[in-house]
């Protein structure tokens, strides 16, 4: 039952993912008019986070970065359903990496790399780095439930021709690779989630607020003598995203405790500060905030 529950949802996802780009918008707007206006999804969370986030702004204000985050988010979520058919030339004519310059250098040192991405602009299509970079790029990611939908956004993220680890895998399968290395790696995660436990010692300040941070990209950078770098990406216009890699640190030997992960943060707090519709304000990443 549940796998044709899947290949159901499948197949109607793919008929979306075909659509000419006009029409795939314009269903997104219809999206973003039940998302926000009759489900109001996690309406609450999101302008909890906001008033959190800036507690110097108006209410007006907030609720006007709240309606653009809404409408950037459905088209996100739309854009993850194109990600199902889009060639590789349509999207690297829409998700296009600039200013590599930090990148080659490494790829020409045969350095492997930590490349810290956030839930901000586009993230989904990040794995698109491997159609720019020779090389081997590592996705990780943590597993869904759903077996078959679990299954279904690995594929989704493979398409480049990544390798999808599991994130409670990924050290014993970084350190294999790195004992055998012919070539470097990259290895792309998402940084800035909301540890499970509430009971992490090591926090960071972000947006005004100590919140529990993950370190584990810093620890196997230094394990493993990778570099650390910033996945930026700045969304253009309604489809269109710049990315760039950001070299926060080539040598963490001589650094101090989490001194890249306190970096990182302050990149992405800079980011948000400049354009905060484009974050991901439905997630409760300051629900252990200052405790």
């Amino acid at each position: 039952m549940e796998l044709l529950k899947f290949k159901i949802m499948y197949a109607l996802l793919w008929c979306i993912s075909i659509l000419p780009w006009p029409i795939f918008y314009a269903i997104s707007d219809v999206v973003f008019f039940i998302i926000y206006r009759i489900v109001k999804y996690r309406k609450r969370v999101v302008t909890a986070n906001l008033k959190l986030a800036f507690p110097e702004k108006t209410i007006d204000e907030i609720k006007e970065i709240r309606k653009k985050f809404y409408k950037h988010m459905c088209d996100m979520f739309m854009e993850m359903i194109k990600s199902i058919t889009i060639s590789h030339k349509e999207t690297q004519k829409r998700y296009k990496f600039k200013n590599l310059d930090a990148l080659r250098k490494l790829e020409a040192n045969n350095k492997s790399v930590i490349l810290l991405a956030a839930h901000y602009a586009n993230y989904e299509w990040g794995n698109s780095i491997q159609l720019t970079t020779t090389q081997d790029v590592v996705g990780v990611f943590k597993p869904i439930k759903n077996p078959h939908f679990n299954d279904f956004a690995k594929k989704i993220r493979a398409r480049f021709g990544a390798t999808i680890i599991p994130s409670k895998k990924v050290m014993r399968y970084a350190i294999q690779q790195e004992r055998k290395k012919t070539r470097a790696a990259l290895y792309g995660l998402v940084g800035d989630q909301s540890p499970s436990s509430s009971n992490n010692d090591f926090k960071i300040p972000f947006m005004g607020h100590d919140v529990p941070a993950f370190i584990g990209g810093e620890v196997l950078a230094k394990k493993l003598d990778m570099a650390v770098c910033y996945l930026k990406v700045e969304k253009v216009k309604r489809g269109y995203y710049e990315a760039e890699v950001v070299l926060i640190q080539d040598d963490l030997s001589e650094n101090k405790e989490y001194e890249a992960i306190r970096t990182y943060y302050k990149m992405l707090e800079e980011q948000i500060k400049k354009q905060p519709e484009y974050y991901l304000w439905t997630h409760k990443r300051w629900k252990h905030a200052n405790k």
